[in-house]
């Protein structure tokens, strides 16, 4: 690897390095990290980007975005067609209530689209960044491997520099980028596990996705319906963390876990309620249903 960068010379090498700086430092200028999410501040984290899941993310909420667009796009075509009826047969107060539905589906069309070039232009930033923070990367790398010069270690403090900033400049656009994320509505639909459900049977279900969590009970009823003390918790979405079910049985005083799971939330970003079945024993004996609506 060394062999490759004979080529450069000193000079050369602190140009490239300053030339990534510049962009770095022009980038994060034009970040402005939403007031409301502390975690954004410098010096709240630890800075530790994850391309590989941002890219995951990004895929699944860009489609879930487009899902949204055109089916809004073809209310909007339906409503058109019954509005030029509807004028060529003049019932003026349905009309003007086309006219106004018309406006409005208008209205959310565009900003979806600013919503969609909006997230676009985020990651299109984060990928310059990744591979500014690749690039520096490479070169502290190869020059660390070259023999100790004052010049060198200019080149590699500058390098360093440049990588550090590179990184904080990824975490503000993940951060960023959560913001456009929306809401997922999970409703509680109960526990499935035949012969394992007796009436008078108690659990707890705890559900969490970063810090964020929902505690709620349920017993089994004589004629085996379930009751929950909660049914619905909206949660909002997290680039890295996963959703964490936990399952216990409560016996008196006593709790027995029944069992953890994960489940990833990157199928949830769809205009329709997706249905979540978890096996939360190894062997499938008792299940959790749940339904997701973002």
């Amino acid at each position: 690897r060394s062999c490759s960068f004979t080529g450069f010379s000193t000079v050369q090498s602190r140009k490239l390095a300053k030339s990534l700086s510049r962009s770095s430092v022009r980038s994060r200028m034009s970040l402005k990290p939403p007031k409301a999410y502390n975690s954004l501040q410098k010096g709240a984290l630890i800075w530790d980007p994850k391309p590989l899941q941002v890219k995951k993310i990004f895929e699944a909420l860009k489609k879930g975005l487009n899902e949204y667009l055109e089916a809004h796009q073809a209310e909007l075509d339906y409503l058109s067609g019954r509005h030029k009826d509807t004028k060529r047969n003049s019932r003026l107060a349905f009309y003007y209530d086309l006219d106004k539905q018309i406006r409005s589906v208008e209205r959310y069309i565009r900003k979806l689209e600013f919503h969609i070039s909006k997230v676009e232009e985020l990651y299109e930033a984060y990928c310059i960044q990744c591979r500014l923070r690749d690039g520096a990367t490479n070169m502290k790398e190869a020059f660390s491997l070259s023999p100790s010069t004052k010049a060198s270690r200019e080149s590699l403090l500058e390098l360093y520099k440049n990588v550090q900033e590179c990184t904080e400049d990824m975490c503000f656009i993940e951060g960023a980028l959560e913001v456009h994320l929306g809401e997922f509505h999970v409703k509680m639909k109960g526990l499935v596990g035949f012969a394992r459900l007796c009436p008078g049977d108690q659990y707890e279900v705890f559900v969490r996705l970063g810090r964020q969590k929902w505690r709620l009970k349920g017993k089994i009823e004589t004629d085996d319906s379930q009751t929950w003390d909660e049914e619905e918790k909206i949660f909002i979405p997290n680039l890295h963390e996963k959703f964490e079910i936990k399952v216990t049985e409560l016996r008196g005083l006593a709790t027995i876990l029944v069992g953890v799971v994960t489940c990833d939330s990157i199928n949830f970003f769809s205009t329709k309620p997706q249905a979540i079945i978890v096996d939360i024993t190894e062997l499938g004996t008792i299940k959790l249903r749940l339904e997701v609506l973002w």
